[in-house]
């Protein structure tokens, strides 16, 4: 199988005049083709940096980015911004939130798909890109109308769908997709999310989905990893990590949220606040919050430790001394 994503130790350091963010501190995994990674976590966790990170969205005036990714196989953060931006949707495309702010309020929504394609297909036809661009609005269950309406006349989840369909024009290796759904109402969130899903499987493309509800993960990704406070503290496939979760926060995540099977249980919050992201931390940066905390979580910071061959966990409670 290809290898279309690898991270390696990815940091990402929001700087101001005042003072350091450590947003993003040394996360890493990999996606192979087909792949959808789930990365899931509470807010201010540092998912959508890590996302933003990955895209080369990032100024550098404002954030240091360290580590390294591989995409297709090159060094994405040695490629010139020309051979960024010969890529950025092409072969890499995002979905951001609010749908909305993607359109321009003043062109109908045919003339912007246009102009998308064209970006990479300047010589395409009207005709070529409103074939392309009706065959995937029809995957989202959208017809050839749309097309000639202006953003205003669509509702949210509509706009939503016609925003996944332009990520998909050229039929990108990776596509990232940050919090696509939590704006919809339930019923819409999972038809798009089954669209998807089965978009996806067609073209071959895989999936970062950056979410914080984790039945968006348990529906449509094989694969998920948990952050907290900037760091990955598990990862391993969705089925895995969900049914049989090793890290304490994994647990406390679990636990507030509710199943829709099996006996009622009584939802718990996990106690505290995260951390100041701008101090750094001898040990644990959970351990002010975990109820399993021992003496060693808060002197020594704890390493990754693969239970199987691809679930892992970055806990004392299953490792030793740090690396």
């Amino acid at each position: 199988m290809d290898r279309v994503l690898d991270i390696r130790d990815l940091s990402v350091t929001y700087h101001s005049r005042e003072k350091s963010v450590f947003a993003v501190n040394r996360a890493s995994f990999h996606l192979d083709q087909g792949d959808a990674l789930g990365v899931v976590g509470e807010s201010g966790s540092g998912k959508s940096t890590l996302a933003m990170a990955v895209l080369r969205l990032l100024p550098a005036r404002i954030a240091r980015v360290e580590g390294k990714v591989l995409f297709l196989g090159k060094d994405w953060f040695a490629a010139s911004e020309e051979e960024v931006n010969a890529l950025r949707w092409k072969e890499i495309s995002v979905v951001f939130q609010k749908s909305m702010n993607s359109f321009s309020p003043v062109h109908r929504i045919g003339d912007q798909i246009e102009d998308i394609y064209r970006v990479h297909e300047p010589k395409a036809t009207r005709k070529e890109i409103l074939d392309k661009a009706s065959e995937l609005l029809r995957l989202v269950n959208l017809n050839e109308r749309v097309y000639r309406l202006y953003p205003h006349e669509l509702s949210g989840g509509m706009l939503q769908r016609i925003s996944i369909a332009v990520s998909l024009l050229h039929r990108p290796s990776l596509l990232i997709l940050d919090e696509a759904t939590t704006a919809l109402d339930v019923v819409t969130q999972g038809q798009i999310l089954a669209e998807l899903t089965d978009m996806a499987r067609t073209l071959k493309t895989s999936r970062i989905m950056v979410t914080h509800d984790i039945s968006v993960v348990a529906s449509s990704c094989n694969l998920v990893a948990v952050m907290y406070a900037g760091h990955v503290v598990e990862r391993g496939p969705t089925s895995s990590v969900l049914k049989e979760p090793l890290h304490p926060y994994t647990k406390g995540l679990l636990s507030s949220f509710p199943s829709l099977r099996g006996e009622k249980t009584q939802l718990r919050a996990i106690p505290g606040f995260l951390p100041d992201l701008s101090k750094r931390y001898e040990g644990c940066i959970f351990a002010p919050r975990c109820p399993r905390a021992m003496d060693v979580c808060s002197r020594e910071l704890p390493y990754e430790t693969a239970i199987t061959e691809d679930h892992s966990v970055v806990c004392h409670l299953y490792g030793g001394d740090v690396s």
